[in-house]
């Protein structure tokens, strides 16, 4: 059964996100592949970085002391000798934890050398130590010869910088062609409305190809099942406007899952 939202569609902008995303990033590879060759091929890169999450962490607005602390003399009827001293408190730490970032690298076959970058945005990589990561990432690809395209499903989280104010939408594509920075191509997707097909560049002599997000993202949501994933009795987790809410209400119902 398809998506009752005509684009993207708000419910997996959730717990299923992360499914959805190395799902929907294996797509558009297999997707462009058949139109790439056999000049180009589109492959997947996934790096595994170690992040602590900065919303987990305590931070005590507390002056610091210095470290000269630790000589104060012991407590009167503390263990004294070889016994064990036992820590006043037991508190969690914040543990790294391995993220898994992935993209799409079209390279050219004969050299392998990097002719576009596609990036699908993630809640890694659009807030604290991952945004940071992935911000030297991108002026890695920018400050180069490789075009670079970046899909923005989310609603939360930085968006990519840019020298003017987006509008006010919840999703974007942007493609930035090396030979026309710093002006970037944006397009703003509202709700209600089908994900746009965007142009892919490749090298000078040779002709863009087309990414159909919309079915990409069809795609994926039918081979998954995620009609049989997502509660849909429920309002989504992205946090809709009045407007949306009212429409998205009416959508469900006409699709037979009653209303939110």
């Amino acid at each position: 059964m398809p998506s009752p939202f005509p684009g993207m569609d708000p419910y997996l902008e959730g717990p299923s996100w992360m499914s959805f995303h190395g799902q929907f990033i294996a797509e558009i590879a297999r997707q462009l592949s058949p139109k790439l060759r056999p000049k180009y091929v589109a492959l997947m890169d996934e790096r595994v970085m170690w992040d602590a999450p900065e919303d987990d962490v305590w931070i005590d607005a507390v002056e610091a002391r210095p470290d000269v602390a630790v000589a104060q003399s012991r407590p009167t009827g503390a263990p004294t000798g070889g016994a064990t001293l036992v820590a006043p408190l037991t508190m969690a730490t914040v543990m790294p934890r391995p993220v898994t970032q992935r993209s799409i690298e079209i390279r050219d076959v004969a050299e392998r050398r990097l002719v576009c970058a596609i990036e699908v945005m993630s809640p890694t990589n659009k807030s604290g130590r991952g945004y940071r990561k992935y911000l030297l990432k991108r002026g890695r690809i920018l400050q180069s010869s490789a075009h670079l395209i970046e899909i923005d499903l989310l609603r939360h989280g930085h968006r990519v910088p840019m020298a003017q104010r987006l509008p006010p939408h919840p999703y974007f594509s942007f493609v930035s062609r090396a030979n026309q920075r710093p002006s970037v191509g944006v397009w703003p997707i509202a709700l209600q409305d089908p994900l746009p097909p965007i142009p892919v560049p490749l090298s000078s002599l040779d002709p863009d190809v087309e990414l159909d997000l919309q079915a990409a993202v069809g795609q994926v949501y039918d081979a998954v099942g995620y009609d049989l994933i997502l509660d849909y009795s429920v309002p989504p987790k992205a946090g809709l406007s009045s407007e949306e809410t009212v429409w998205a209400e009416q959508r469900l119902r006409e699709a037979g899952h009653g209303s939110i």
